[in-house]
């Protein structure tokens, strides 16, 4: 496997063409193994997998730890190689709960700081609000990015989770590098209305979800009992009949991954590449991968060479809007902007 390079959008670095998405090393799919996650991250190094992303609100700033120490430990060529994609504004309780976003400037800036430290870097190279604060124009929020920016803390903007009119007053106020949104063969909704707009706009998408958390991998079962504190004990994707029309779907795609001789896992991420190639490779898959076992699978999927009649034959298998149950509970639902 050789790594291949994207650009994102025509203001923003070039990175990998697969990220490595470490939420899942802090928190909201019950526990990790911290060596073997800090393993995972040097894995993902050495393979020239240039970016990392987290949220300062994943467990509550450990996984920001968590890459620090990974990146403080890693060969230093590896180390300044690394890109750190950072997602803020989630309001969390010592219990765990969601209490919205706070997208104010001085907000803004304070969580940039706190980020900077457990990163242990002197800069953040794309900052964005993980969801839209209602209560704060998007011009306000990105104008604090713009700030951080021309002081040096802070490379590019980014955005999460928002919809099409949001994007261009965040591209109108400051250049726009990438909106990182969930994006898979069971998650299409951002087709209609949200990448011609980026498109438009010359903004990349970094794609999250693509295993739709772990659900199309091709390793879930139905019979797995998940822990009270993996998210996915309470998505509606994961519950009773969804599960299993899910899964079904899941085994549609088996047989195609195996007639190529790929796993399942694998080309739903070269799916993913795939709906980016003729666009200038606009889309730039996150993987979420725990493991170093995973991480190897999911970066096979780069040496997936999809012809016109495995996409075909992938969207007979997997039709858009095939999935039963919405991607988050109601009450995550309502957070994200339509």
């Amino acid at each position: 496997m050789t790594m291949r390079t994207r650009t994102l959008g025509s203001t923003g670095p070039q990175v990998s063409a697969i990220g490595l998405g470490c939420m899942g090393m802090s928190a909201l799919y019950g526990d990790a193994d911290r060596a073997e996650s800090i393993a995972t991250i040097h894995a993902a190094l050495e393979a020239d997998v240039t970016l990392l992303d987290t949220g300062d609100f994943y467990g509550m700033g450990h996984n920001e730890m968590l890459i620090g120490e990974a990146l403080r430990t890693a060969p230093a060529a590896r180390r300044e190689q690394a890109l750190t994609s950072v997602k803020f504004g989630a309001l969390r309780d010592p219990d765990g709960g969601w209490s919205g976003y706070d997208g104010r400037p001085a907000a803004v800036k304070n969580f940039a700081a706190y980020s900077l430290q457990r990163l242990g870097v002197d800069h953040i190279d794309v900052y964005r609000i993980a969801r839209l604060d209602p209560a704060v124009p998007i011009e306000e929020t990105v104008g604090a990015i713009a700030e951080l920016i021309e002081k040096g803390y802070v490379r590019h903007v980014g955005l999460s989770e928002v919809g099409a009119e949001t994007i261009r007053r965040a591209a109108a106020t400051a250049p726009v590098s990438d909106l990182q949104i969930e994006y898979s063969l069971i998650s299409r909704g951002i087709e209609d209305e949200i990448l011609p707009t980026t498109r438009e706009l010359g903004i990349s998408v970094t794609a999250y979800g693509v295993l739709s958390r772990g659900l199309i991998s091709g390793h879930f079962t139905r019979d797995r009992q998940l822990a009270a504190n993996d998210f996915r004990a309470h998505s509606p994707r994961f519950q009773g009949e969804n599960l299993r029309h899910n899964l079904n779907l899941v085994e549609a795609l088996r047989k195609i991954a195996e007639q190529k001789g790929v796993s399942v896992a694998q080309i739903a991420i070269a799916w993913v590449l795939s709906r980016g190639a003729q666009h200038n490779n606009d889309i730039v898959p996150l993987v979420g991968a725990r493991t170093r076992e995973r991480l190897a699978e999911s970066l096979g999927a780069l040496d997936v060479t999809l012809e016109p009649a495995d996409l075909a034959a992938i969207e007979d298998a997997v039709p858009a809007d095939a999935a039963a149950g919405e991607r988050y509970p109601a009450a995550l639902m309502s957070q994200v902007e339509r």
